[in-house]
């Protein structure tokens, strides 16, 4: 079997790469990258997790941090308050995650524009009538009556807005063809 065409060439140094940046550039490369702005701008790559994590009075160990009492031991003598001895010397990250996590979550549901479409043509076609919904020729997908019920509801439940004027509108035409 023949040789890959680079095999039999001699390993040569290169001289011109700088050797030091090349290790340091690989470090960089393989340390994990942390995702969390707070704590990314708060760590300092000379200390470890554990040193790291005290600094900013965060746990690295829960089960040190929070301990299980068990049933039958005595009683602590000193305040579990008391037990966290290190000095937090970096407050501003913990106050900068808690104000994170109080903030309102934003509402990304939402369904697709041809999934609207669809739900708005089965309800202008057949109103509330599932049964001849799933008998349109429109129902491509041939969903049954329980399915598309679900989908209406999807769409009532995440563009109450635009459903409602949806409505308004068909009662409007029904009252104009009236």
């Amino acid at each position: 079997m023949p040789k890959a065409k680079g095999a039999n060439k001699r390993k040569k140094f290169n001289y011109s790469t700088n050797r030091r940046k090349l290790k340091t550039k690989a470090v960089k490369a393989a340390a994990p990258r942390i995702e969390c702005a707070q704590l990314r701008n708060a760590w300092n790559e000379k200390k470890s997790v554990s040193q790291n994590l005290a600094e900013m009075g965060l746990a690295f160990d829960p089960n040190k941090a929070l301990p299980v009492l068990r049933k039958k031991a005595a009683p602590m003598e000193s305040d579990p308050s008391e037990a966290s001895g290190a000095l937090v010397k970096k407050p501003y990250v913990v106050n900068a995650l808690v104000a994170e996590a109080s903030l309102p979550e934003k509402d990304t549901h939402s369904i697709s524009r041809d999934m609207i479409e669809y739900v708005q043509y089965m309800i202008k076609h057949h109103r509330d009538n599932y049964k001849e919904m799933a008998k349109d020729e429109k129902n491509y997908y041939q969903d049954t009556p329980k399915q598309i019920r679900r989908k209406v509801e999807l769409y009532k439940r995440y563009h109450p807005q635009e459903c409602e004027a949806f409505m308004q509108s068909l009662n409007q035409k029904k009252m104009d063809l009236s």
